[in-house]
């Protein structure tokens, strides 16, 4: 008997990990300020989030990019036998877009540096620190300096560390 659902491929699996790792060895983007718990942060980004969305709302727009010619081509073999193939048009893709979300994403870092928030980006830790810390999370953010790097758990979680 069949299953219903077919069972994920090898490729799927690799995938998968591959977007893991990708993940694992990215940079921390977030707003930072030393000695804020993690919590205020996540609190504090949404209320931000929230209220750029309510005064610079998604106005989702809909255009068609031109569309766009591909000349005649002239194919000829080793006896110089040529044919010509006849140019056509690719017609335009159409795109969404938000011309708001610039302004939004302005409004959000306005408010987040309105209650002491900085952006940061905190490069991944090398794999021999990742290994050698103990498993922990961060719940209060530590001042940064150049030493410092992110780990990332598997929970969804972080941990910084300063190395050193």
């Amino acid at each position: 008997m069949k299953p219903i659902f077919p069972r994920p491929s090898r490729a799927a699996f690799a995938l998968t990990f591959v977007g893991l790792a990708a993940a694992a060895c990215a940079p921390l983007n977030t707003y930072y300020k030393p000695g804020a718990s993690v919590a205020q942060v996540n609190r504090a980004t949404t209320a931000c989030e929230v209220q750029a969305l309510r005064d610079v709302p998604i106005s989702t727009q809909i255009r068609r990019e031109p569309p766009r010619y591909i000349p005649a081509r002239r194919h000829c073999d080793a006896d110089n036998n040529c044919t010509t193939r006849g140019g056509f048009y690719v017609p335009g893709e159409l795109v969404t877009f938000d011309p708001n979300e610039d302004l939004r994403n302005r409004v959000e870092a306005q408010c987040m540096a309105d209650k002491g928030f900085a952006p940061v980006s905190i490069p991944a830790c090398p794999r021999n620190v990742a290994r050698a810390a103990p498993t922990r999370a961060t719940t209060t953010l530590p001042a940064l300096n150049p030493k410092s790097c992110v780990i990332r758990n598997s929970d969804g979680s972080f941990q910084i560390v300063t190395q050193g």
